[in-house]
């Protein structure tokens, strides 16, 4: 079955995360991506490891964990863009592409006559998207970008972390990943409006500009209020209570959503007068009152283990879970029943290499692992010959000269 991208052809000019995680997305949706890497290098994250994927021997292959978590359904060709006859072969195999993706800084592309102004009249349907730190345009515009800058300057570690603590970092890089599902979405809609007018655009991504974006409720608050949200560790800044306490026997995750499920937990923690005072009957005053509350939801949790909490407030319809490690999350009954894992064959491997699913479940045009994350040049003589009908004398030619 073919999926719901099939037919449109990319060019994945991109390398580390935002911009793979963006073109992993479409191949996974049916794209045919064609990732353009620079010969004997290669993406940077190729060698950002341990861990790297193991031979048959157990012996650490050229493939980090790293490249191989956003590079699956994708096509590798080296092809150095910095000289003039790889230029040409490049502008070649965009005039048969729909979508090109890229991460250089400002300008880079430019110099070498592949900047989107152009190509834009030479290839009127194409839709172009650039992913940077900061954007095209503005003061910073020049400066390169990194997840962790995104997320010091984006404000997001500013409200993570303990109260009393340093600001924190997500554990994942989730600036570049999140600007990569933005990224995602406008070429998406992109190829819809192309549909229906016959004409491709420029897309212009920042790392900044999405981090700023999912900040959600926690930057529509501070525009509300005007006034800086604090940083509350596990706590919401919005909902009481809601976050972790201490069991008998460890922590877990309470969460509490409405006045509903505040007044069933307080009936399970047998102290249902909790939910009958003035000052903790509704959210709103949980909120104002937590320094109050908090401290005798922990005293009450604290007698009983994680078990009684969790299996006991599930059968009252509360929220509240474990605290699971990445091997406990993989491992969840859940996760497992809906295929969070998935094997793919892959060439340096006896072993089936292990990957995250796509979380997207589609009933008419599924998710597909047709290709394990490339080694690097992998497919080049088939790419060219397939896009171009290049044949074997010719590209040995190019071989020669270093553009492939």
């Amino acid at each position: 079955m073919d999926g719901a991208l099939a037919g449109i052809r990319v060019f994945d000019m991109t390398r580390v995360l935002a911009g793979p995680a963006c073109t992993q997305i479409l191949g996974d949706l049916g794209a045919e991506v064609i990732k353009v890497e620079r010969p004997g290098v290669g993406d940077d994250t190729r060698k950002w490891g341990p861990p790297y994927l193991k031979d048959k021997d157990g012996r650490d292959t050229t493939e980090s964990a790293y490249y191989l978590a956003v590079n699956r359904n994708k096509r590798s060709i080296t092809l150095d863009i910095t000289k003039p006859e790889g230029q040409e072969l490049a502008l070649r195999l965009i005039e048969h592409c729909d979508v090109l993706i890229e991460n250089f800084k400002v300008g880079d592309l430019a110099r070498r006559g592949l900047g989107y102004d152009q190509l834009r009249e030479r290839f009127p349907r194409l839709i172009y998207c650039s992913i940077t730190g900061f954007g095209q345009t503005g003061p910073y515009k020049e400066r390169p970008g990194y997840d962790y800058l995104a997320q010091a300057m984006g404000g997001i570690m500013s409200v993570t972390g303990e109260p009393d603590g340093r600001p924190m970092k997500v554990g994942v890089a989730i600036a570049d990943v999140m600007t990569g599902m933005y990224a995602t979405t406008a070429i998406l809609a992109a190829l819809r409006h192309r549909d229906a007018t016959g004409a491709g655009q420029h897309i212009d991504m920042a790392l900044l500009d999405s981090q700023l974006a999912w900040l959600a409720n926690v930057g529509q608050g501070y525009l509300v209020s005007g006034e800086e949200p604090p940083r509350l560790g596990n706590d919401h800044p919005t909902v009481v209570p809601y976050g972790v306490f201490g069991a008998a026997d460890g922590p877990f995750v309470l969460g509490v959503g409405n006045d509903s499920q505040f007044q069933r937990f307080c009936a399970f923690a047998e102290m249902p007068q909790l939910a009958e005072e003035q000052k903790f009957a509704t959210n709103t005053s949980r909120v104002r009152n937590r320094d109050s509350l908090i401290p005798l939801i922990e005293a009450a949790i604290a007698r009983h283990p994680m078990r009684y909490w969790i299996e006991g407030l599930e059968k009252v319809n509360v929220p509240a879970s474990p605290i699971n490690t990445v091997a406990q999350a993989f491992a969840d009954p859940q996760a497992k029943h809906r295929g969070m894992v998935k094997e793919i064959g892959h060439p340096l491997s006896e072993k089936p290499l292990r990957m995250t699913a796509n979380p997207i479940h589609m009933s008419q045009t599924p998710v597909e692992y047709r290709h394990a994350p490339p080694t690097l040049g992998q497919d080049t003589e088939r790419v060219l010959a397939d896009v171009l009908n290049i044949g074997g004398a010719e590209i040995t030619e190019l071989r020669k000269r270093g553009i492939v």
